[in-house]
């Protein structure tokens, strides 16, 4: 009786805390990016609940089969040196499992890394996406205007995110339009993405930068082409311009709500020049230039080496 009410009990709670549980995002793909990644997440989960399930059915197997009950007191069991099939199936299998999901794993990667399927023959939307303690600034160059901790998009269009970081390293992501990736303070990295409908979906910083960390969100939403151009003329329209001095204060520790500007922080602080492997460790514009100018100067001593040579 004890054993049938903590059955029950189970049951009960796993009924219970199911039914309060939202939709997986990750699951609910609105993007040709993430709908490739939802389909291996599907992929690995019954391939992974197969290989369970002919475990656990094997072992039952075991149990009845080789039970203890089912022989004598003075049954040995015979000496067996092994069977090359049983060692074949053990080691072949794994081998097959892991190199059809590699093969998956890098036919999705090179997916995802490149403009989204269908919209290949259509120009990008270039969205530049930095991220602060503990913000996220978005840069639109084309339309000359920015806004914080939320971004517009069209949806049926392909959009080019250029992320790096003025702060710590984080980790844009919208679950629902693609995986996440990297932004650096020291480099630029690219982020392919497109919305196939009209909808708002949550953004957020994924990698750990700090107490901040938990609010460094941001709301998404993607419209039609003919509403974004009514929402961009309607941010030239009104929005206060963007200055130096303002940016600076935005990029202080701490939280805040949506706000949007004309006019761009790219002009007086642009993103590092260094892109998708490339590193520049903080050196700045003075350090550059010395660095530019010392290579001439070296070129020139080696010029005139060479030419002492042929004299």
């Amino acid at each position: 009786m004890r054993f049938k009410w903590s059955i029950l009990a189970i049951v009960f709670t796993v009924i219970t805390v199911l039914s309060g549980c939202d939709r997986l995002l990750v699951l609910d793909p609105k993007g040709p990016q993430a709908k490739t990644q939802a389909d291996d997440i599907i992929m690995t989960i019954w391939i992974m609940a197969f290989i369970v399930l002919v475990v656990f059915a094997l072992l039952v197997y075991m149990l009845v089969k080789y039970r203890a009950s089912k022989q004598s007191k003075d049954y040995e069991p015979p000496h067996i040196e092994g069977s090359k099939l049983v060692e074949a199936i053990c080691i072949g299998v794994p081998i097959i499992i892991v190199t059809f999901l590699s093969i998956m794993s890098v036919k999705s990667n090179y997916e995802v890394e490149a403009t989204p399927k269908g919209y290949e023959n259509q120009k990008p939307l270039v969205v530049y996406a930095s991220s602060s303690d503990w913000k996220w600034h978005f840069s639109y160059p084309e339309e000359n205007i920015e806004t914080v901790n939320y971004l517009y998009i069209p949806a049926d269009r392909p959009i080019e995110f250029k992320l790096y970081s003025y702060g710590p390293i984080t980790s844009f992501w919208i679950p629902q339009l693609g995986g996440q990736k990297y932004a650096m303070s020291d480099m630029v990295t690219t982020l392919h993405l497109a919305a196939d409908e009209p909808g708002e979906f949550m953004g957020r910083n994924a990698n750990f930068s700090g107490k901040g960390f938990a609010e460094n969100t941001f709301d998404v939403k993607a419209m039609s082409q003919a509403e974004y151009d009514e929402w961009v003329q309607e941010v030239k329209e009104t929005a206060k311009p963007l200055s130096e001095k303002k940016f600076d204060q935005l990029l202080e520790p701490g939280h805040l709500g949506r706000s949007t500007y004309n006019g761009t922080h790219l002009k007086f602080s642009p993103p590092p020049s260094a892109e998708n492997g490339g590193h520049e460790h903080n050196s700045t514009k003075a350090d550059k230039e010395d660095m530019n100018h010392a290579d001439h100067e070296n070129m020139e001593h080696e010029d005139m080496n060479m030419d002492d040579m042929n004299e």
